[in-house]
């Protein structure tokens, strides 16, 4: 009798053990006219069957019937129950339990749904707990930690507290912005490497196409050590070469990269330092942590493969279920110690703006706060006195802090930086635009420059 841990990611559902990794594949499902298999087996085909292929549903749990007509006497529920229960069938012995880490992509109504499906198969689900939480093993003294993880469909950013144990503070998911998108990108780059390199398209058929995305994740691995990539495919007796800049992975992973940063900027506050927590899939991809220092500061920290559940299972060993229930926990003490994070220089970010520009008037930024608002008051001064719902006669104000461009929001309706509520402070670049009200006013941030040249 053993308590297992799993990470229901679909990027890599994952059980493990007090000592090691039981299963860990990803949330694919192959369907065929007289068999339903998931993971790995079902991955293998993703290319070649793509019409066959299920791959959202563990990010959409629910219970209508698939849009395939073929399939339409199974639904999302149907596939996940199938996973889960070849999952349990591979890793469990009798009297076996599991805590489970839940993603920020599963609400409150997939959770209910997963455990029914789990009681269905005899799965004794004893406790669950947030993913960001369970991940979050150590205190990360004079910072604020966030934690980065990637599914299929989304990237997860979780903002701790560190009040005496670690607690989600804030979530967000961002949509479009998960593994898929980022290996749609990276399949076409290296595809066209081939291409002008040696005349071979991988594209062109199914097969050499699985062999693409079969090889991605080895050549990501190699372009986090090494400038440039060799890439090479071998089909019917043909070996096809070609080299790639790992530069050239990183510009086709930017778009994403792009969204990731500026939803993370929206999560720190002015004088706030980050310690950005990345989860072992979030380490593997080129450029991601060099860029997130660069675009918002801090430290970044890595963590090992299965560090999720690992961190659960560690922290839950004694854990029973409890008669009312089983409800999602947000909120678990650290069992590593602490890490001082050195407070450093403030550093201006992305470039630090020197205007905002609003109605093609650019208004000059400098230490006296410039407040935004529907009223006019003593001090400088945007006036916003139209009928704009959603703004407050004392909205905000931006100024040069500590050589930053900072904004604070004084509002009841907040503040959005490139599209993100801001909470209370932010720091601001060139090329962020701000948004008042509702459909609102729109700023933008720029900087003036004091000599010609090239």
């Amino acid at each position: 009798m053993s308590l297992l841990s799993a990470h229901l990611n679909d990027a890599g559902l994952c059980v493990l053990d007090a000592e090691s990794i039981l299963y860990r594949e990803p949330g694919f499902a192959l369907l065929e006219d007289d068999a339903l298999t998931t993971g790995k087996v079902a991955f293998a085909s993703a290319r070649i069957r793509p019409r066959r292929i299920q791959n959202s549903f563990w990010a959409s749990l629910q219970t209508e019937p698939l849009t395939d007509r073929q399939f339409q006497h199974l639904s999302n529920a149907d596939l996940v129950s199938r996973q889960l229960e070849q999952m349990w069938k591979a890793v469990a012995h009798k009297g076996d339990s599991l805590v489970v880490a839940v993603p920020a992509y599963m609400n409150n109504n997939n959770l209910s749904l997963f455990l029914g499906i789990a009681a269905e198969l005899d799965v004794p689900v004893v406790a669950m707990v947030d993913a960001a939480v369970a991940a979050t093993r150590r205190e990360y003294k004079d910072a604020v930690p966030v934690h980065i993880d990637f599914s299929l469909h989304s990237a997860l950013l979780t903002r701790m507290s560190q009040a005496g144990l670690a607690a989600v503070e804030r979530a967000e998911v961002i949509e479009d912005s998960g593994l898929l998108s980022l290996f749609d990108a990276w399949r076409k780059v290296i595809a066209e490497a081939f291409v002008q390199q040696s005349r071979f398209d991988p594209l062109h058929t199914a097969e050499t196409e699985q062999m693409l995305q079969d090889r991605i994740s080895d050549w990501l691995t190699a372009a986090a050590t090494s400038s440039s990539v060799a890439l090479e495919i071998e089909f019917r007796g043909v070996t096809h070469q070609a080299k790639i800049e790992s530069l050239a992975l990183i510009a086709a992973a930017a778009p994403v990269y792009q969204r990731i940063a500026s939803n993370l900027r929206a999560l720190f506050r002015a004088d706030e330092t980050p310690a950005i927590q990345l989860s072992d899939r979030a380490a593997r991809l080129p450029g991601l942590g060099d860029m997130l220092v660069a675009r918002v500061g801090g430290e970044v920290f890595l963590l090992e493969a299965g560090a999720t559940a690992r961190g659960l299972i560690m922290r839950c060993r004694d854990m029973q279920k409890n008669d009312s229930g089983v409800s999602l926990i947000k909120q678990l003490p650290w069992d590593q110690s602490a890490v001082q994070i050195a407070l450093s220089d403030t550093v201006s970010r992305g470039g630090r703006p020197t205007h905002i520009l609003f109605k093609n008037s650019a208004y000059p930024i400098d230490s006296e706060a410039l407040l935004l608002g529907s009223q006019p008051d003593q001090g400088r001064w945007i006036d916003l006195n139209e009928n704009m719902p959603g703004v407050s006669r004392r909205h905000c104000a931006v100024q040069q802090e500590n050589g930053q461009c900072v904004i604070r929001d004084f509002s009841r309706y907040g503040s959005f930086l490139n599209g993100h509520a801001i909470d209370g402070s932010a720091v601001l670049q060139v090329g962020d635009s701000i948004r008042l009200g509702t459909p609102g006013f729109e700023f933008r941030l720029i900087t003036t420059v004091s000599e010609s040249g090239s």
